[in-house]
């Protein structure tokens, strides 16, 4: 065989032994302020889960057990159908605060996941994006009791931005650097 069909064939045969991730596309809708979240996100995370520490101790063990579960692959499983959410926000106003359980929803519109919370006081609403195996890209929009969404890209108030990870085909979370309101990080648990 002929050198180039012999390199076009090895290249070929690499491409497919590789998993497939984000197409650019995130990067292409990911405001300014939230690249620079994304881009921040281990010291912010950092420092949201130092402040932590200060929270009540029964409310500082459930988030240390969260955040201890080890992370699994998106790949192997589908997210889609009604989970119970809730929110915890770490640092910032207070040093933690665990809310209850809601409902939220993750749907497959064709082009991937979307996620609504259909219950609570805050809501979102959002689609994922490939990152790598075992994270995710969330970019979302945050709004209030019934208010209408904005669309992404709407400014400072209403834009979300987060990384995904699973702990298993039950488990999983979201996790929001900096966001707007309250707290250093949001982290989102999600349970079937």
């Amino acid at each position: 065989m002929p050198v180039r069909p012999l390199l076009l064939a090895l290249l070929v045969s690499v491409c497919v032994a590789l998993p497939a991730y984000a197409d650019g596309e995130v990067q292409k809708l990911i405001t300014a302020a939230d690249k620079a979240r994304l881009d921040k996100y281990g010291e912010t995370r950092k420092a949201a889960l130092e402040e932590a520490k200060a929270g009540d101790p029964a409310e500082v063990k459930q988030l240390d057990e969260l955040l201890a579960k080890p992370l699994v692959a998106f790949s192997d499983k589908d997210l889609t159908g009604n989970w119970k959410c809730r929110t915890i926000k770490a640092g910032g106003l207070s040093p933690l605060i665990i809310y209850g359980w809601f409902k939220c929803k993750v749907t497959d519109d064709g082009s991937g996941w979307r996620l609504t919370k259909i219950t609570g006081s805050q809501r979102t609403i959002g689609r994922f994006f490939d990152d790598n195996d075992k994270r995710a890209i969330y970019l979302g929009s945050f709004s209030v009791n019934d208010d209408k969404p904005k669309p992404y890209g709407s400014g400072p108030e209403s834009d979300q931005v987060g990384y995904a990870f699973r702990n298993s085909a039950s488990e999983w979370r979201i996790e929001f650097p900096a966001p707007y309101y309250e707290s250093k990080l949001d982290i989102m648990e999600f349970k079937r």
